[in-house]
């Protein structure tokens, strides 16, 4: 998903413990242990990563992707990555039982109809009893803003310009929540980031990005400027725009330049990363190789390394040659 699923993988690293409440039944005592981080499951590094839990101080584990939309590909996905999942915490742990395992897949557009709330992967022959697995479908574009305001946190906001019922004067109240409700103004930066992002996908036809730069502009003087990847956001947004009702010729054009803008997004969002994990701006031979990763293995994956590796490893790791997946 591009710089969508890069904005919405870091705020949850950021945020784990308001992202699972959303998933766990109300009135049960829930702690988050950290993420499921192992050899066997970065073998897999397509769907997001998984949650350990305590949930009434019981072992938990919980799985969930941020797809676009629910394409026929997810099922496989969501059973692929179960196993590498099972397998991994299997090892870790010889001889004692494998937490529960539940996944959530977040879907971000598609169609008005409302999506069932489970999905599922058979692997059973036909007219056999079920075997494989199932997993719960979040239509976040489906809620209004108020349920997932509902949700009690700002990270869910991000999702307003998503909702059916998003308007200019709801927006305007949830950016002010935003800003009340951030930690930092790193955090501010992000959340908003992620705010605009949503507003770019806008799978109802709001139309209401020129609208909500304006806010976030009014609320935090000089924020957009100082974050690249919302400018090139503005940008790609218009050429969308543009390019209705133009011909076919003219459209092919501009979608190499509006693929340009989201690479060169990417690469600022991934640099921006780089310099807070290791405390300088990436030099230009760095820049080259996350962009050229980004290319070659997915920008996922490489947000993955700026996380994972320390600080020499993932410089040596930049300085290799680039192999695709």
């Amino acid at each position: 998903m591009g710089d969508a699923d890069i904005a919405l993988r870091h705020l949850a690293r950021r945020r784990p413990g308001d992202l699972v409440r959303a998933f766990v039944p109300e009135g049960h005592r829930t702690e988050v242990v950290g993420w499921v981080d192992s050899q066997v499951t970065n073998i897999e590094r397509r769907v997001d990563k998984a949650l350990r839990l305590r949930v009434d101080g019981e072992p938990r584990v919980l799985h969930i992707e941020f797809c676009y939309a629910l394409r026929e590909d997810v099922p496989d996905r969501v059973f692929e990555y179960l196993g590498f999942l099972f397998t991994a915490l299997r090892l870790e742990a010889p001889g004692e039982p494998v937490p529960p395992i539940e996944s959530v897949v977040v879907v971000l557009s598609g169609r008005k109809r409302r999506l069932r709330a489970t999905g599922q992967r058979s692997t059973a022959w036909p007219g056999r009893p079920f075997s494989g697995a199932h997993f719960r479908i979040d239509a976040v574009y489906q809620h209004t803003i108020g349920e997932l305001r509902a949700r009690g946190s700002v990270l869910w906001l991000v999702f307003a310009p998503l909702a059916r019922d998003a308007t200019a004067a709801a927006l305007w109240d949830v950016v002010a929540e935003i800003h009340a409700g951030a930690a930092t103004a790193a955090e501010r930066a992000e959340l908003y980031t992620a705010l605009l992002v949503m507003a770019a996908i806008d799978p109802w036809g709001h139309n209401l990005m020129k609208e909500l730069v304006d806010m976030v502009e009014d609320k935090e003087e000089g924020l957009l400027r100082r974050t690249p990847i919302i400018g090139e956001l503005i940008l790609e947004a218009e050429r969308r725009g543009e390019q209705r009702g133009e011909q076919r010729g003219e459209q092919r054009g501009e979608l190499r330049g509006e693929q340009r803008g989201e690479e060169k997004a990417i690469a600022e969002l991934l640099g921006r990363l780089f310099a807070r994990r290791i405390g300088r701006r990436p030099t230009v031979e760095e820049e080259r190789s996350i962009l050229e990763r980004a290319r070659a293995i997915g920008p996922g994956e490489v947000e993955d390394a700026l996380l994972d590796l320390e600080s020499e490893a993932l410089i040596r790791w930049l300085a290799e040659p680039v192999r695709s997946s």
